[in-house]
């Protein structure tokens, strides 16, 4: 069995994949100034709940974007399961087939999520990831990675308006009705809602008329599901995208393939 370890700026997402299947998910916040024996009892307990033994766990992958619980969670997993993680990083770039673009820079679960489409897809693909952070990637046919642009995510640009403006507030994420608010709530949704289907219809056709080829859009994300004007626009939604991309990484490297 492989264990993908997703760590967010929000949540730490955990995958168990069986050999046939994400058998089993969990969700942690992502606090770094939890200690260790925090995120250790956690990961214990869902295994003892779900019945699982830790010994029959062969590979673990690690992706993140908060320093700060690096080292915590690898002292975790050592600790837990006697293993040591294969943790996302320049080293581990230069052993997957695909072309890293500034290593030292782009975020670990960007790579995750061009490995999955390279993988499953094997065509130019854009993979936009409704996160944290809004995040688009794009990678060609060949497994190049060629750019990845990045705007605030939904819940992001929500809070960054209630936190900043006097007399608004943090609103549900969903569709509204109408473009034209009527109230404090409908207004912000509509804003942001109907405001980001725009903003990521305009930045896909931008990328793909740059491109002057057809070029596959993936959704993937927690909040991939949110703006449901755009579910007929991706071709594919696959919100496990950026698990898989840390299992064809994991079973990549434990093969030994070059």
């Amino acid at each position: 069995m492989l264990l993908a370890f997703d760590i967010g700026n929000s949540d730490i997402t955990i995958g168990l994949w069986n050999g046939q299947a994400w058998s089993h998910h969990w969700r942690v916040p992502s606090r770094p100034d939890q200690p260790e024996l925090f995120y250790g009892v956690k990961i214990r307990d869902y295994f003892l709940e779900a019945s699982l033994q830790r010994e029959h766990i062969e590979t673990i992958v690690i992706s993140s974007v908060v320093p700060g619980l690096n080292e915590k969670i690898k002292n975790v997993i050592r600790s837990l399961f006697i293993r040591e993680p294969i943790f996302l990083g320049p080293k581990v770039y230069e052993q997957l087939p695909l072309e890293v673009l500034n290593p030292y820079e782009i975020g670990s679960d960007l790579v995750a999520n061009a490995m999955a489409a390279y993988s499953k897809f094997g065509q130019n693909c854009v993979v936009v990831d409704f996160g944290t952070a809004l995040t688009f990637t794009t990678v060609n046919r060949n497994g190049k990675i060629l750019g990845v642009s990045i705007v605030p995510g939904l819940r992001t640009a929500i809070k960054a308006l209630s936190q900043n403006t006097a007399k608004l507030f943090d609103v549900p994420l969903e569709m509204p009705r109408s473009a034209l608010g009527t109230n404090t709530v409908t207004a912000i949704q509509s804003g942001i809602v109907i405001g980001y289907d725009g903003l990521v219809r305009s930045m896909i056709e931008a990328i793909r008329q740059e491109l002057g080829s057809p070029c596959l859009a993936v959704a993937t994300g927690g909040l991939s599901f949110v703006i449901t004007s755009l579910k007929e626009y991706f071709q594919v939604v696959d919100p496990q995208l950026t698990l898989d991309g840390l299992r064809f990484i994991g079973e990549h490297i434990s093969n030994g393939k070059k």
